[in-house]
């Protein structure tokens, strides 16, 4: 943070212990977990969309907002929250706030019991009298010139805390604002949790102490003096740190969907998990802990604990690692750690049943980590013979892998996982990015374990196949084809991630090599984007929308939305049902990930044992658990983990790190540096060389669980998995104590609730949820179009369409995708349709589909288009002037891969969004046009909204610029503004105009070929770093007379 401005990346998530179940002493500020967005009030991008974001905090007393006076006014504004030691004494000195500096230490010199509730009742009323006396500021501040060992400070989250709350219950919060003075707060959790439970600023002052110490290292001083790290004097490494700061705060805020941190102040967007009751009513009171924990007096002991180190001479030499982050002997408990993957391996790869029987002992005796540690399973059955419980191969049908990326991981590690799964008939999942085809047909060619189609594989059979069962559709769109959707089992649409939920991503240039920019349809080496949003869903009906879509598009693939636990999940789980989804799968915040900031995979989503709970119990109670398969990940590694969740109502179950270990993960946890030294998590090809595993051994893994299940089941006395999903009546308390507390309450986990009507198997074997009558189908059943089809012929339809008809078009795709691929079908199928156009219109369209609309049409027009000609015009003698209209609606070629489109008349927001390949034509659209592009090109005849090209990487943009407006439209982080000038680039922009105005007959376009000489020195081309050398863009390929480059802009807010 201090060496270059950004929050800390680490991969893999979080395996610790939660910090009430840990036994190394954790700060206050780990017991919260920061509330996200999912589904409705979608997150927002704060680096491509911060015009609509701001940190700027005002001090002093508020009044009545409905009485309009100069009073009101009467504040201190900052541009931040976070305060430098200058900033705080320039606060203490201003007498119209005149502030009240309010120590906060608890004195536990006649003992721990009860000192810390007293200072805290003492700290308030001191605060309520500052107020009354006429203080506008209070600063809690715990810097003292003489520490003592008997006088800790209080936690200062805590503190500040309980003043919010006594202020509130006195009706004197709006009377003052709280600011910290601390040594307890140097991450951007630590800021966030302070912040949204009442202070208005922070300074941070032990923090920036240690980045003046850190400068003046001598570590530090020789690793710039040798180039090794950036130079940076003690006034800029503050600097970098404050900013560091102030974008993991916006990365926080934007993770609720929160534009400005004036509504994140005092507004408790968090949960609890291992507070008691009476610290969460003293000082948190409203935020939610469904698993009690940590009294007032067993907080104190855990405060003093780590005081009471500052006193020892060992400390003062060196700083104890706890190992929260990364692995170490002797520090924190880690689940994946270097012994469980040695066991794992040498069980899977011997498959030996003796050492697979070691890796659960070790499992067993492990300390408590994770919720479900803390039940075992009782049943009032008496045992069975194993050879009565179902089938092996039965059981690890229910199995999945988790959604890594062919990108996050190598290909080896991707395609081996896929292999082993379809070996067993359980479900792999080929996370964002798409799939190869040729991994979709079985393998004939295999001698000795190798086959000349993967030869990078060893291990192999004939008759495998690498396709992944479950195909996702994330926020980025990379490689959703028609062809892509139509060859999956499953459809998964990833709302969120728990390793950093409500955050998007990105794969930096140099690991899109060649072949993932081809399955990305990219180009080599251009960054891609995928926005923390989907920005087709911004509510629950979007998503029902999304679903539709899939549906229509593969009527046979069943469509799982995934989710991360968090308190309110069974609400959205409802509205999934109800939006017709087939499966919902909650992850659980221990998932992992391939990069990821160190605060998402610490600090935010809650266990899946309280996410698959409420969901469960929300489910029934609202009848829709029938509807549903409940799918549930994060951190499983055993047949234990499988049992304990189909008690508490999981149909399926889902690996993710654990896989990879078994396929030779060595947990060296350096995923996001693309050094993996087995090749699991690297795109390097010297390092892929040296995958270690085989398909075998994942197989070897799961038929292990597998048998673990059923020995589990036959102790308890049933036949099969189907007969323990949901009867919670099998868990109970374990006789055991964790360190910190005696007062956890798992009553919400161990409540009693209704089992589903139907058996498990049933649920998870029942037909595809389908969209009903839709005029596709009927059209599929016009002789003439379905022979068109099947014989590649060339077919003219004219249709009347309604607004109730959407994605209209999908299920032709579809059928073509599947029989002839993305690019294969050589018909062609003219459809002209009449009238007013649902959502998704022409969405995933291929080749040899020219689809013309007369008339309008709604959100998502040519959604995921992969080729093919899609035209809308308005009906003739509309009485309006087209170009002046809007005729389609926002997020129109969300991640479309191909084809072209030309729209007579304006389009609403966010036109273009994550296009790749297509062209476009448009006469105005709205805000965020051409967001996050890689690839195609759109032109804009007429006025563009804000934020123009936020995030695009690449393709290009021609923008008509008449009145002088648009350069401050334009997001110029990543993109160059230019006039059209070389020769190439005018080609392709005029040979666009003529066929818009041939295909819809603008007039705009008419006049803008009519005067050309004119026009053109009025367009404008966006032009982003991975197209600056090419044709169309490059002045080297010719010159023309008129105005040069647009240089020197200076930034407009």
């Amino acid at each position: 943070m201090a060496s270059q401005g950004k929050e800390s990346t680490f991969c893999m998530g979080d395996d610790i212990p939660l910090a009430v179940l840990s036994s190394k002493p954790h700060m206050l500020f780990d017991y919260f977990k920061q509330r996200f967005a999912q589904v409705t009030n979608p997150a927002i991008d704060p680096l491509r969309e911060g015009l609509v974001m701001s940190l700027e905090v005002h001090l002093g007393k508020r009044g009545n907002i409905l009485e309009a006076g100069p009073e009101n006014a009467s504040q201190v504004n900052l541009s931040s929250p976070v305060l430098n030691e200058g900033d705080l004494e320039s606060l203490l000195k201003d007498p119209l706030l005149k502030p009240q500096v309010l120590p906060t230490f608890f004195n536990v010199g006649k003992g721990v019991y009860g000192s810390l509730e007293k200072s805290l009742y003492k700290l308030c009323e001191a605060a309520d009298e500052a107020v009354r006396n006429g203080s506008q500021l209070l600063v809690l501040s715990d810097r003292a010139d003489d520490l003592e060992a008997t006088r800790p400070a209080i936690p200062m989250l805590l503190a500040v805390g309980a003043v919010h709350q006594h202020l509130i219950q006195n009706g004197l919060r709006v009377a003052a604002s709280i600011v910290v003075d601390t040594a307890q707060c140097f991450s951007t959790h630590q800021f966030a949790c302070l912040i949204g439970y009442g202070a208005s600023a922070i300074c941070p002052y032990l923090a920036l102490e240690t980045c003046r110490q850190w400068r003046l290292s001598n570590k530090t001083v020789n690793l710039m003096r040798n180039g090794k790290m950036p130079t940076v004097t003690i006034e800029q490494a503050q600097k970098n740190f404050c900013k560091a700061i102030k974008s993991g705060l916006l990365k926080i805020l934007s993770k609720m969907g929160i534009s400005l941190l004036s509504s994140y102040c005092g507004a408790q967007i968090f949960e609890i998990y291992g507070l008691g009751k009476d610290v969460v009513d003293i000082a948190f009171c409203g935020s939610k802990s469904s698993i009690g924990g940590l009294t007032l007096d067993e907080l104190a002991r855990e405060t003093l604990s780590f005081w009471i180190k500052a006193f020892s001479e060992d400390t003062a030499k060196r700083l104890e690692n706890y190992g929260f982050i990364q692995f170490r002997p002797g520090g924190e408990y880690h689940g994946n750690n270097p012994e469980m993957s040695k066991l794992l391996h040498k069980a899977v790869r011997q498959k030996s049943e003796s050492a697979y029987s070691i890796y659960q002992q070790y499992l067993a005796n492990r300390p408590v980590n994770v919720i479900r540690d803390l039940l075992e399973l009782k049943s009032n059955r008496s045992p069975i013979p194993v050879g009565r419980v179902e089938p092996a191969s039965s059981i690890v049908k229910r199995f999945c892998t988790g959604g890594m990326s062919l990108g996050a991981i190598s290909r080896e590690t991707h395609e081996a996982i896929a292999i082993a799964m379809n070996r067993i008939g359980g479900k792999s999942n080929s996370g964002e990015g798409g799939e190869d085809p040729i991994r979709w047909k079985p393998l004939t060619d295999v001698v000795d374990g190798y086959s000349s189609t993967l030869p990078h594989l060893r291990g192999l059979q004939n008759g495998d196949t690498a396709t992944s069962a479950i195909k996702q559709v994330a926020s980025g769109r990379f490689g959703v084809t028609p062809t892509f959707l139509a060859n999956a089992d499953q459809l998964e649409i990833k709302i969120a991630q728990g390793a950093k939920p409500g955050e998007g991503g990105q794969l930096p240039g140099k690991k899109v090599s060649a072949y993932i920019a081809g399955l990305r349809k990219s180009k080599p080496g251009v960054p891609l984007i995928s926005p923390p949003p989907h920005h087709d869903i911004y509510s629950i009906e979007d998503l029902a929308q999304l679903i539709y879509d899939l549906h229509q598009v593969n009527p046979k693939a069943k469509v799982s939305v995934k989710l991360v636990a968090e308190a309110g999940i069974g609400t959205v789980a409802s509205g999934v049902a109800k939006g017709n989804a087939d499966i919902i799968q909650i992850s659980g915040h221990d998932g992992g990930t391939g990069a990821s900031p160190v605060s998402s995979i610490k600090h935010a989503g809650g266990p899946w044992e309280l996410g698959l709970t409420e969901t469960h119990q929300t489910l029934i109670e609202n009848g829709l658990r029938e509807r549903v398969v409940l799918r549930v990940d994060g951190g499983f590694k055993s047949g234990f983990d499988v049992v304990m969740a189909a008690a508490m109502g999981a149909d399926e179950y889902g690996f993710g790190s654990v896989a990879m270990i078994a396929t030779g993960c060595v947990m060296a946890r350096i995923c996001h540096t693309n050094n993996c030294p087995v090749g699991v998590a690297s795109q390097r090809e010297e390092l892929r060389a040296r995958f270690p595993g085989v398909p075998g051994d994942l197989v070897n893994f799961f038929l292990y669980v597998a048998e673990e299940v059923r020995g589990m089941l036959a102790q308890l006395g049933y036949e099969k998995l189907d007969d323990i999903v949901g009867r919670r009546e099998l868990l109970r308390p374990r006789g055991i104590s964790v360190m910190k507390t005696q007062h956890i309450d798992l009553s919400y986990i161990l409540s009693d609730v209704d089992i589903p009507k139907w058996s498990s198997t049933m649920i998870r074997n029942q037909e595809v949820h389908g969209n009903g009558p839709v005029l596709d189908e009927v059209l599929l059943s016009d002789p003439q179009l379905s022979d068109a089809i099947e014989n590649e012929k060339v077919v003219n339809k004219t249709i009347q369409i309604y607004n109730t008809d959407r994605a209209v078009c999908g299920r032709f795709a579809g059928v073509i995708a599947k029989k002839y691929g993305d690019a294969g079908f050589a018909g062609q199928l003219n459809l002209t349709f009449t009238g007013s156009a649902g959502q998704s219109f022409g969405c995933f369209l291929t080749p040899g589909m020219n689809i013309r609309l007369v008339g309008e049409a709604n959100d998502y027009v040519g959604k995921g288009m992969a080729g093919g000609e899609l035209v809308v015009t308005p009906v003739e003698n509309t009485g309006f002037c087209p170009e002046e209209a809007t005729i389609v609606g926002n997020t129109c070629l969300y991640g479309a891969t191909g084809g072209q489109m030309f729209v007579r008349g304006k389009a609403g927001e966010r036109f273009a969004v994550r296009n790749s390949l297509a062209q476009a034509v448009v006469e105005g659209t709205g805000d965020h046009c051409c967001e996050y592009m890689t690839g195609g090109c759109v032109v804009v005849l007429g006025k563009v909204g804000r934020n123009v090209a936020a995030g695009m990487t690449g393709g290009l943009a021609y923008i008509l610029d008449e009145d002088d407006t648009l350069i401050p439209k334009v997001n110029k982080e990543i993109v160059k503004i230019q006039r059209v000038l070389a020769p190439v680039g005018q080609t392709l922009l005029k040979s666009l105009i003529e066929a818009h105005v041939e295909k819809t007959g603008s007039s705009k376009g008419f006049a803008v070929l009519k005067d050309w000489d004119k026009y053109l020195p009025l367009f404008w081309q966006l032009v982003p770093p991975s197209e600056e050398d090419t044709p169309e863009a490059c002045t080297e390929y010719g010159q023309v007379s008129f105005q040069p480059a647009f240089e020197g802009e200076t930034k407009r807010t």
